[in-house]
């Protein structure tokens, strides 16, 4: 599979969002964590840029692991790649006898590889079995969620990770043809889907299957939950002037990032104190105003980035211990 055709998402954005925080001198090398590997595309360019630092690289897919090895071999012993899910950070971290790091990014949603490789089920565009799982080893599958889930919890599931206003005509469909025969394949929900919407539904936001397709990637690989873990703990890693940089392609992700980012760069005293002690003080400061977009002419040349959304954030002093 070629390597050539992922092109990195906001590339030199995240890379000068992050440079303060790996360029500035400290008595270590500094650490970089790329929490979401992929096929290594920002990872390499973390390493290319910064040459002093030192790379800790996170992805829950074992495939993608051993193509950005190959990738990133050249780098040596600067590089190191980690079978674990993001929001296992802390864990990896303390194995690896890492306090605290300089720079953390995150580059959320399905892997380029994930989407080209036809036999994963991800893409709706093509027939594939109905898979998802973005580790193979371990988990259900999307064709077992469609199979085996109560119709209310589908619907739950398609209304609150896919956004789908016909989450019940949908389910109710799926519901029937489950019983004369299971799941198996990405074409016959895609065509069911089709059937079940009403035309006007079908006129609106691209392929009318993509919100149903999000919403069981979502829940198989439990990426929200895993999130509102993962993002936390990024930050409580990150050392003061470290900082942290998210990419999201749909606004549940986004959202949810914002609040945590928000949070940080609150002060949480009581209201009325007329000076505000130092444990009440923001941890973070905000480096992006709102989630920045792609340009025009990334997008252009990249279609993958058009969802794209980034926020960035600073660690401005110490958890009260």
């Amino acid at each position: 599979m070629s390597q050539t055709r992922h092109v990195p998402v906001m590339l030199q954005r995240c890379l000068d969002l992050l440079a303060p925080a790996l360029e500035a001198p400290g008595p270590q090398p500094p650490v970089v964590v790329d929490c979401t590997l992929g096929l290594g595309g920002h990872s390499e360019a973390l390493l290319a840029a910064f040459p002093t630092a030192r790379l800790v690289a996170l992805d829950r897919d074992k495939e993608a692991l051993r193509l950005s090895g190959e990738r990133l071999a050249p780098y040596g012993d600067r590089a190191t790649l980690v079978h674990a899910v993001y929001d296992e950070l802390p864990e990896v971290l303390d194995r690896l006898g890492i306090p605290e790091v300089q720079g953390v990014l995150f580059d959320l949603g399905v892997s380029s590889m994930q989407l080209d490789e036809s036999d994963r089920g991800f893409a709706y565009a093509r027939d594939a079995p109905l898979d998802m799982r973005m580790d193979q080893t371990t988990g259900i599958s999307a064709a077992e969620v469609l199979n085996t889930y109560p119709p209310g919890e589908l619907v739950r599931i398609l209304r609150a990770y896919g956004e789908e206003k016909q989450a019940k005509r949908i389910v109710s469909a799926v519901v029937r043809e489950r019983e004369k025969e299971p799941f198996t394949n990405s074409a016959r929900l895609v065509e069911l889907i089709r059937e079940a919407l009403p035309q006007a539904a079908m006129r609106t936001g691209g392929n009318p299957a993509k919100r149903t397709f999000q919403a069981l990637r979502i829940e198989v690989n439990g990426e929200l939950t895993v999130l509102e873990r993962a993002i936390p703990a990024a930050v409580a890693a990150l050392a003061v002037g470290g900082r942290i940089a998210v990419l999201s392609y749909q606004s549940l992700e986004d959202r949810l990032v914002k609040q945590v980012l928000a949070a940080g760069a609150a002060n949480t005293a009581p209201p009325g104190l007329p000076v505000v002690p130092e444990r009440y003080q923001p941890r973070l400061k905000l480096l992006t105003r709102g989630a920045e977009l792609p340009t025009e002419e990334e997008v252009a040349e990249n279609r993958r980035a058009a969802p794209a959304r980034l926020r960035g954030a600073q660690r401005i002093r110490e958890d009260e211990r």
